[in-house]
C-alpha cells in the first residue's frame, strides 16, 4: 500500500471513510432514480398493451420491444456525450447534467398521447443511465481508498437493483399518471444532495489546481486541515500523505495530451480485449435481459404463484446477492467472486434449460415452486460478481491517463450490448423458445468462464494513479 494509513485494517465505518461512504450513497441517488425507471417498464405493458391503455391506442408486440430497448440506444448515447464531458467539465458538472433527461423522462411518462412519447423518453431514461454508469463510477473510485473501493464501486448496481423493486413495485399498485409524479422528486433530491461534494483530487490535479485538489483530498479522507497546535502532528502526516498521492497521479501522465499510441499497444490492447470479453458475456449470459421478462418465464414454467409476486421475490434475492458481493468483494477478490458468479449462474441458467426442455406440465405444477427457486439462484448468484464487479474491474485494469476515455469506450460497449439482449432475448423467448434462450446464456457462461480464468488478472488493492 502506498499510504500507511491504508496498511491497518480499518472499517468501512471509520472516520477515514465517512465522507467516501456518504458521498458514495449521495451520488447513487441517481443510480437508484434510473432503476426506477427501468423497473417501470414490465408492469405497464400490459396496460399499454390493453384497451384501457392511457395513450388512446394500445401498442404492439413490435412497438413494446422498442420501448423496452431503446433504453439501451439511449444509454450508448449516454456513455459517448459524457465519456466527452468528462474530463472537460469535471466529474461534478457532469453528475448535475445526468439528473435534467431522467427528470424529462417522467415529464414525458406523464403526459405521453402516443408511443412516440415513450420512445422519447425510454431513449432519454437512457441517455441518463449510460451517463451514471461513466460519470458515478469514476467519481466513486477516485475518492475511495484502496481497502473500500470494491466495496462502494459494487453498491452501484445494488442502487439499481432497489430503484428495480421500487418502481416494479410502484408500477405495479399505483396508477399510471401517480407513478411519474411521485418519481421525478427523485432526481431533484439527488440534485440539491450533491451540491456539498467536493470535485474529486485527481481531476483537480489534472487541471493544474493542486490548492483545491488538496482540500478535497483532505475533505474526502476526513484529515485535518486545520493549523492549530494539537492538530500539527496530523496535519504534517495529512501534508506527506497529499504530497505522495499527488506524486503519484502525476507520474501517470495524467497532464500530458492524450494519443493513439496511449490506446494502440499490447499491454492496454490486452485490458480493452478482457473488458470487451467481460461486457458481451455481462448481457449475453442473460444477467439484464433475463430479469426484465421474468413474468414470461414464469407463464413458460407453468408457475402457479402470482408473476408480480415472483418478480419481486426475485427482485429480492438479486438485492441480497449484491448485498453480499458490497461485503466480500475485497475481501476474497475480484477474479474468484466473478468467476463463482459466471459458473453458478451458467448452471443454474442449464437446469432452468432441462426444465422447460425436459419437464411435463404434470411435474411443473407438482413442484411450482421449483422454477421460483431456480431464477432466484440465478438472480443471486449473478449478483454477486456477474451484475455488480464489472464496474469495478473495468475501472482498476484501465491506465489512469485513458480512464475517461477507456471507460466510456467500455460503456458504450455495454450498452450496445443491452440494446442487443434487449431485442433477441424476448424474440428467442416467444421464438425458439425458453430452453434455448437459457442454453445459450449459460454457453456464454461457459466461455466467458474460460476466457476470463486464463487471463483476467486480480485487481484487488490496484493504485488508481497511475
Amino acid at each position: 500500500m502506498v499510504y500507511s494509513v491504508n496498511e491497518k485494517k480499518l472499517s468501512v465505518f471509520s472516520a477515514r471513510y465517512r465522507w467516501q461512504v456518504i458521498a458514495t450513497m449521495t451520488v447513487h441517488i441517481m443510480t437508484l432514480t434510473h432503476g426506477v425507471g427501468v423497473g417501470w417498464l414490465a408492469p405497464s405493458l400490459p396496460l399499454l398493451g390493453s384497451e384501457e391503455t392511457p395513450l388512446g391506442t394500445s401498442i404492439s408486440i413490435d412497438e413494446a420491444s422498442w420501448v423496452g430497448s431503446l433504453i439501451g440506444l439511449g444509454a450508448l448515447t449516454g456513455n459517448i456525450i459524457f465519456g466527452l464531458l468528462l474530463d472537460r467539465l469535471g466529474r461534478k458538472m457532469c453528475m448535475y447534467l445526468l439528473a435534467i433527461p431522467n427528470m424529462i423522462y417522467w415529464i414525458l411518462i406523464y403526459s405521453a398521447q402516443d408511443v412516440t412519447y415513450l420512445y422519447a423518453g425510454r431513449f432519454l431514461a437512457g441517455v441518463s443511465g449510460g451517463g451514471c454508469y461513466v460519470v458515478l463510477p469514476i467519481f466513486v473510485a477516485e475518492i475511495s481508498d484502496n481497502n473500500i473501493r470494491g466495496a462502494l464501486s459494487s453498491m452501484a448496481m445494488m442502487y439499481v437493483s432497489f430503484g428495480m423493486i421500487i418502481g416494479f413495485t410502484m408500477s405495479s399498485y399505483l396508477s399510471y399518471y401517480l407513478m411519474p409524479c411521485i418519481a421525478i422528486a427523485l432526481p431533484v433530491i439527488y440534485l440539491l444532495a450533491i451540491i456539498g461534494l467536493s470535485e474529486t483530487p485527481q481531476y483537480l490535479l489534472r487541471q493544474g489546481r493542486d490548492a483545491q485538489a488538496e482540500k478535497s483530498y483532505y475533505f474526502y479522507k476526513n484529515l485535518p486541515v486545520l493549523d492549530s497546535d494539537n492538530e500539527s502532528a496530523q496535519r504534517e502526516t495529512a501534508k506527506i500523505e497529499f504530497e505522495t498521492f499527488r506524486q503519484q497521479v502525476l507520474s501517470g501522465g495524467v497532464r500530458q495530451r492524450v494519443n493513439w499510441t496511449d490506446f494502440f499497444n499490447w499491454p492496454t490492447l490486452k485490458i480493452f480485449g478482457l473488458n470487451f470479453t467481460l461486457l458481451v458475456c455481462n448481457q449475453l449470459s442473460g444477467s439484464f435481459a433475463l430479469f426484465n421478462y421474468t413474468s414470461h418465464i414464469f407463464k413458460q414454467l407453468e408457475t402457479q404463484i402470482e408473476a408480480n409476486t415472483c418478480t419481486i421475490v426475485v427482485g429480492a434475492a438479486q438485492v441480497l446477492g449484491i448485498l453480499c458481493a458490497v461485503a466480500l468483494v475485497d475481501r476474497l477478490g475480484r477474479r474468484v467472486m466473478l468467476l463463482t458468479s459466471m459458473a453458478g449462474m451458467g448452471i443454474g441458467e442449464l437446469c432452468i434449460a432441462l426444465l422447460a426442455n425436459l419437464a411435463s406440465k404434470e411435474f411443473l405444477a407438482e413442484v411450482n415452486w421449483l422454477s421460483l427457486l431456480l431464477m432466484c439462484w440465478v438472480a443471486f448468484i449473478a449478483s454477486i460478481g456477474v451484475i455488480p464487479l464489472i464496474f469495478v474491474i473495468v475501472i482498476e485494469q484501465l491506465p489512469a491517463k485513458i480512464r475517461s476515455i477507456g471507460t466510456s469506450l467500455c460503456m458504450a460497449t455495454l450498452s450496445c450490448f443491452i440494446f442487443v439482449s434487449l431485442k433477441i432475448y424476448p424474440l428467442m423467448i416467444f421464438g425458439p423458445g425458453l430452453a434455448a434462450t437459457m442454453y445459450m446464456s449459460a454457453g456464454v457462461c461457459a466461455i466467458g468462464f474460460t476466457i476470463l480464468g486464463l487471463f483476467l488478472p486480480e485487481t484487488k488493492g490496484k493504485l488508481l494513479t497511475n
